[in-house]
């Protein structure tokens, strides 16, 4: 019996073999940094890439990869929807969120939204790589830190008071607090998230009165205040 010769047992996997992966995010160097990090995995390629919602949208439906890598913060878009939008699509990617935004604020809406994963920028490459192959399996993959979040708060125990006025805001509502604090007047929230003046206006209204705000200074004061803290974490 002839035995496999070494070169046969080292061959690789063909790309057909490895697991495709989807990188959505704005900005070229991230990109190219994690294309470079997932290719270098025997398991994982990475089919394509994308930076805004309609770009990737079509590209993933054309392209059908089995995960999709997506960054929240997109260039006057958010990645929400994008997410959203992913559900609609048969077959539908499994999603991981990668985002410099804190998980306490936006882990539960990007799983409430049909992600599978949360991981933030600031952790090891590794566990980008770690939560693709659990979220590939259909398991949801967030930190320790988000689960007992999560845990305290489903089981009734008092949370400060600041991150329970937040949680009340609905995703557009912490869309455009997030924009006030980082100076945006309306006018160019409204062009940015490709709504109208009016309703970037009821939306500052209902912010407002979600969180004991009395007028828009004081909605600015909050949101920037908001902002910086989150720039700290």
């Amino acid at each position: 019996m002839t035995s496999p010769s070494l070169a046969t047992l080292k061959t690789p996997p063909t790309p057909e073999a490895r697991t495709r992966v989807f990188v959505v995010d704005d900005h070229a160097f991230a990109r190219e940094w994690l294309t470079n990090f997932i290719e270098q995995q025997k398991d994982l390629c990475v089919c394509g890439q994308g930076s805004t919602i309609n770009e990737s949208l079509a590209e993933i439906t054309r392209l059908q990869p089995e995960v999709v890598v997506v960054d929240l913060a997109l260039r006057h878009e958010s990645g929400l929807e994008l997410i959203k939008q992913l559900q609609t699509l048969t077959p539908t990617p499994r999603v991981l969120v990668l985002s410099m935004h804190d998980e306490a604020y936006y882990a539960e809406r990007a799983l409430r939204a049909g992600a599978l994963g949360y991981v933030m920028k600031r952790e090891s490459t590794g566990k980008v790589i770690e939560g693709i192959r659990q979220v590939l399996r259909g398991q949801l993959y967030v930190s320790e830190s988000f689960t007992n979040f999560i845990a305290q708060k489903y089981v009734g125990r008092k949370m400060e008071q600041g991150a329970s006025s937040i949680e009340q805001l609905g995703d557009r509502e912490l869309e455009v607090f997030r924009l006030i604090g980082q100076g945006h007047e309306n006018r160019r929230i409204a062009q940015e998230l490709h709504i109208s003046l009016k309703t970037v206006q009821a939306h500052c209204e209902h912010i407002k009165e979600k969180l004991g705000i009395e007028n828009a200074t004081g909605l600015i004061r909050e949101a920037v205040r908001w902002v910086e803290s989150e720039r700290r974490i």
